[in-house]
């Protein structure tokens, strides 16, 4: 419990000191999880301070609903298919700052409205950061429902242990209404650019959680306060 609390402290103080690089008359994407929903409450703090953006594009449903009941301007991309700024949380991070991402079961809206920014800023904590992508995280994989059999075969001759995830014992599914499989790898993935692009292959696939070559900077709070990591130099700040 203890661990909790303070793991929750350290997201709160890096979602503030995230929403800080909001700045007026932008259009920004707001992520989702538990980090980004403290980044999500500190930009509504903002904007009662008399901070004015154009709008906000929500990566999910959730989102979506959380920054409007706090006051937060929503927009889409058919209205701005190019954001300014987009801040998300990740459920992995290594050192050049590619990412695991689909824990909450976004990971499809979450790329594709990253894909959009002008600049993409991961928010976390501490216990986000790693050595090797996928050693303590399963890979989650958006599947087009009628193919999870087949795919689930693909993806285990790639050598993961799949799971079809379920919420409630139903199976779960996405805002998009597809499906999602947790792919585990004991020894973590290797390279990852090469198993991504292999997966992508895969007829039924629609996406994968790795986020590669997309962040540019990541904004980690922890026990010695916030630090910022850069993907290029990958040095903290």
């Amino acid at each position: 419990m203890q661990q909790n609390i303070q793991q929750d402290s350290w997201k709160h103080s890096a979602g503030v000191a995230a929403a800080q690089l909001i700045e007026d008359g932008m259009v920004v994407g707001l992520g989702s999880g538990s980090t980004a929903n403290h980044l999500t409450y500190a930009l509504a703090q903002r904007i009662q301070a008399g901070l004015h953006i154009i709008g906000a594009v929500p990566t999910s449903n959730a989102t979506a609903e959380l920054a409007d009941n706090l006051g937060i301007p929503l927009t889409t991309l058919d209205a701005h298919p190019q954001l300014d700024l987009v801040i998300d949380g990740a459920d992995e991070i290594d050192s050049q700052l590619n990412l695991i991402k689909g824990g909450g079961g976004a990971l499809l809206r979450e790329k594709i409205v990253a894909s959009t920014a002008r600049r993409f800023v991961i928010v976390g904590d501490v216990t986000k950061l790693v050595s090797i992508l996928g050693k303590n995280f399963a890979l989650p994989i958006e599947i087009v429902p009628i193919a999870i059999t087949p795919v689930r075969q693909h993806l285990e001759a790639l050598g993961a242990t799949t799971q079809l995830r379920e919420l409630g014992n139903q199976v779960y599914i996405t805002d998009n209404g597809n499906m999602i499989v947790d792919c585990a790898f004991p020894q973590g993935i290797a390279d990852p650019f090469a198993i991504h692009t292999r997966m992508k292959r895969i007829v039924g696939v629609v996406e994968t959680g790795l986020f590669l070559g997309m962040a540019e900077q990541a904004i980690i709070g922890g026990p010695e306060g916030v630090k910022v990591l850069y993907a290029a130099q990958s040095k903290q700040g």
